[in-house]
């Protein structure tokens, strides 16, 4: 059951998301989200976002039912453990240590990383990696260690994302950037010090609190699922119509064959059938004369 929008803000409001940062400390773009100050801070209109985390979830669910991934991207400690715990139970890729510079805008080489840490993954397993020498040994684990570090959760991603949702734009320009450089929309939870044309959905809020962060993650993550049904009932949809469309094709094969089989039967000359009289007058005809019937003559 979908929920309200005085649910979604209740619960936003309890997280504190509308908690900005300090008045001294703010970017003047984000006045259109300010609703005003108490004691110092920034308080965010909740409606703004609401409004933006509406549009996020309309966009993400859109894009997954249309077959193509989210990818998560959340380094700041306040983000790591949320964006790592929900994206991986949705099977979304995810980025929780540093962004790597080409992470998409290099990505076969990305791949080819992955592959190798496939390789090593192999090596450890068979025990074969028991065969090399201490040092070799401690060499490899620590390649190991830092790609799985590094690339371990997009290690499913075989393909270019159809749109990045960042915790803290500020923190993630990297990763934003080459999203733009590749027309991957973006999606960003904005505090009151951020930039919100650093992305095209802009989600004003709290970006330091785990709650905050945490809620939003969440509800961002229920649009996901919501998308992985629908991707998986057009799934199912494509493979009932590729069936019908076969099961049409071999009966159109097998009613041309039948036509076929019929129209040789037609062309086929019918057996001449013999009756007694045209019988007696061929027999007659093969007859040699009898010699009275040559005196006769």
């Amino acid at each position: 059951m979908a929920e309200s929008k005085n649910d979604i803000v209740s619960k936003l409001l309890e997280a504190g998301i509308h908690f900005g940062q300090r008045r001294s400390n703010w970017n003047p773009k984000m006045k259109p989200y300010i609703w005003g100050v108490r004691n110092g801070l920034h308080i965010i209109d909740i409606r703004e976002t609401v409004k933006g985390l509406l549009l996020a979830k309309k966009f993400i669910q859109d894009t997954v039912a249309g077959g193509k991934d989210v990818v998560f991207v959340g380094t700041k400690r306040q983000a790591q453990s949320a964006v790592q715990k929900y994206a991986s139970e949705a099977n979304m890729p995810w980025v929780t240590e540093r962004w790597l510079g080409g992470t998409l805008t290099n990505f076969r080489t990305i791949r080819e990383r992955l592959k190798r840490l496939i390789e090593l993954e192999q090596l450890v397993e068979s025990g074969e990696i028991e065969t090399y020498s201490k040092k070799m040994t401690a060499q490899l684990m620590r390649e190991k260690a830092k790609i799985t570090r590094n690339l371990d959760g997009i290690r499913n991603m075989d393909k270019l994302p159809g749109a990045m949702v960042v915790i803290d734009a500020n923190v993630e320009t990297n990763a934003l950037r080459e999203a733009t450089a590749l027309r991957i929309p973006t999606i960003g939870l904005i505090d009151s010090d951020g930039d919100p044309q650093l992305v095209d959905i802009p989600i004003p809020g709290n970006d330091d609190s785990l709650r905050s962060i945490e809620v939003v993650i969440v509800d961002l993550m229920s649009a996901v699922n919501e998308g992985m049904q629908g991707r998986r009932a057009a799934e199912a949809a494509e493979q009932k119509k590729a069936e019908e469309e076969a099961e049409a094709a071999a009966a159109q094969e097998e009613n041309r064959q039948r036509s076929s089989r019929s129209a040789f039967k037609a062309e086929e000359p019918e057996p001449v059938v013999e009756t007694e009289s045209s019988t007696a007058t061929a027999v007659a005809d093969k007859e040699p004369p009898t010699p009275s019937d040559t005196e006769k003559s």
